[in-house]
């Protein structure tokens, strides 16, 4: 545990995600986290005030790294469905690349923990919701969208998808990737953002 303060809350941080990576989905208790670190649990608690606020450190890294690229993917690609489709992807792939991280997506982690952090997770999600929204309505500026579809419930349907492919990840071991079949699936959502639907009858 030697280093400065911010690499000790990095380590433990890292050590928590990857213990969460165990298939069996067992709950990380703070004894086997100071273990993993051959440290006290005094020692965890000098660098975080309660296990609930290193769960929240890790909220705030997916946080991060998902808005950073958001941000880029929106700053600059002009193309609303071209956003949207490097947005799921990018949704996608994070957790491919991040099991620990995706059991906290899917608050399979958080079932014993304290429940504002599946109302961040609850926030985070709303938040992703929000940016696949917008990119749909730039896209109806664009006309790759009729004006006249519901966005909020396309960028819901999207959401979901996403959602699902994170829990089936989860839930199978880690063994269904979340990009699998990701080239054959993306035509099909760009096929309901785009195919015009008359729900007047």
């Amino acid at each position: 545990m030697a280093g400065k303060p911010g690499e000790r809350r990095l380590q433990i941080l890292q050590t928590l995600a990857t213990m969460l990576e165990a298939p069996a989905g067992d709950k990380v208790t703070t004894a086997a986290l100071a273990g993993q670190l051959a440290c006290s649990e005094a020692a965890l608690y000098r660098h975080f005030a309660s296990k609930a606020q290193m769960f929240e450190g890790l909220i705030d890294f997916i946080e991060q790294s998902l808005f950073g690229i958001i941000n880029q993917i929106t700053g600059e690609e002009e193309d609303g469905l071209r956003q949207v489709e490097l947005m799921l992807s990018l949704l996608l792939g994070f957790a491919e690349r991040n099991r620990g991280m995706t059991r906290v997506l899917v608050g399979d982690a958080l079932v014993h923990e304290n429940p504002r952090l599946q109302a961040r997770i609850n926030q985070l999600l709303d938040k992703l919701e929000a940016a696949l929204k917008q990119a749909l309505r730039i896209a109806a500026t664009q006309g790759t969208v009729a004006a006249h579809r519901d966005f909020g419930a396309l960028a819901n349907l999207l959401r979901c998808h996403v959602q699902g492919r994170w829990e089936q990840y989860a839930r199978s071991g880690f063994s269904r990737t979340p990009l699998a079949q990701w080239s054959q699936q993306w035509p099909l959502l760009h096929a309901a953002c785009t195919t015009a639907i008359d729900l007047s009858t």
